[in-house]
């Protein structure tokens, strides 16, 4: 073990780091709060150390200027962001379903510290970003994000141009996918709250003196709880569904 240490290319194994640690930083679920800082760090070493050998002899040679090697790891620590807001759009999904279900049922107003996302958002966006992360472990579906760091290197060649252009291009395109993808997944809800307030509507107009607000909103929070329970299993494989597909485009 310790010949094979001394043995290895310190420098590939800093330009391999230099992704892999910005990539796993960023991807949902090895990068939550939750995770202690010193296993995310052994696990991007460890990554890190095994992907070197295979990938130490297509990496480019150490450059004698201080500006060249600055530049060389930039370079790699941007193509380890750009991998790891990907996971973080394609999450960010669901985040945007519960939002929409949480406003189409009433339901804005109760906040949640979402431990997915690090900050406030309704109990909706909670719980599904909660079931997704599970799922996406149990499915065994984080592999596909640590195959498509390791096959980046076929794409993102060391110490090539970087394609800034088709970042932000394949950015704003995630970014737009995954926002009609959230709002598909919350249309039951946002169909269902359209048709209950078109009928409480009619209703007030119907009966002046019947308390619309006071009747309407037990009633729309019944039937949206009993929505989620019929719908949350179909919007969950959906999700699945379109994780794998974004991801299996990076792969060959």
């Amino acid at each position: 073990m310790l010949g094979e240490l001394i043995n290895l290319n310190l420098f590939a194994f800093f330009m391999v780091f230099a992704r892999v640690g910005t990539a796993l930083s960023l991807v949902p679920g090895f990068s939550a709060a939750y995770v202690p800082q010193r296993l995310r760090l052994g696990l991007a070493l460890a990554i890190s150390f095994v992907m070197t050998p295979p990938l130490a002899a297509s990496l480019p040679v150490m450059p004698s200027s201080t500006i060249a090697l600055a530049l060389l790891i930039i370079g790699e620590v941007i193509v380890g962001g750009f991998l790891g807001m990907i996971g973080r759009t394609l999450i960010g999904t669901l985040q945007t379903a519960g939002t929409i279900i949480a406003y189409a049922s009433s339901m804005a107003n109760a906040l949640i510290q979402d431990p997915v996302a690090e900050q406030q958002s309704s109990t909706v966006s909670g719980f599904l970003l909660t079931m997704g992360m599970v799922l996406i472990f149990v499915t065994d579906m984080h592999h596909l994000m640590l195959q498509s760091i390791a096959m980046s290197y076929t794409v993102f060649v060391p110490g090539a141009p970087l394609p800034v252009g088709d970042f932000s291009d394949h950015a704003g395109q995630l970014v737009m996918r995954s926002f009609a993808m959230g709002l598909q997944l919350a249309s039951p809800f946002v169909i269902l709250g359209i048709s209950f307030y078109i009928g409480l509507g009619l209703l007030g107009r119907l009966m002046p003196a019947l308390p619309v607000f006071f009747f309407g909103l037990p009633l729309q929070l019944s039937m949206q709880i009993w929505v989620m329970t019929v719908t949350v299993s179909g919007i969950l494989m959906v999700f699945l569904g379109y994780f794998r597909d974004t991801y299996m485009s990076f792969l060959p």
